[in-house]
């Protein structure tokens, strides 16, 4: 599957319009949301807490039309507690 950075931009756009200020705020917005699911998954004590935080993830990233990041939290999902995972959650929102 392949990234697409300028998605995330797109939905944003198309949502706003033509506001780049504001688009670059719900960006930054967007990654530290993400940023700390990640580290709340990593931190997970459990599969349950594990998949809810994947869960949530995945909504987030399906808000902002990060689709890969999207396909990788419902992968991350079936994985509890795979280190090997979250470098790739990271990797993806890094990628954004």
């Amino acid at each position: 599957m392949a990234y697409d950075p300028g998605a995330i931009d797109a939905t944003l756009a198309a949502a706003l319009g033509d506001e780049p200020t504001l688009i670059a705020e719900l960006r930054v917005a967007f990654v530290g949301s993400a940023e700390r699911t990640i580290a709340a998954i990593e931190a997970a004590t459990d599969d349950a807490g594990w998949a809810l935080g994947a869960s949530r993830l995945k909504g987030l990233a399906a808000s902002f039309g990060a689709v890969r990041l999207m396909a990788l939290a419902s992968e991350a999902a079936e994985a509890p507690r795979d280190a090997e995972m979250v470098r790739k959650l990271r990797r993806a929102v890094a990628r954004l």
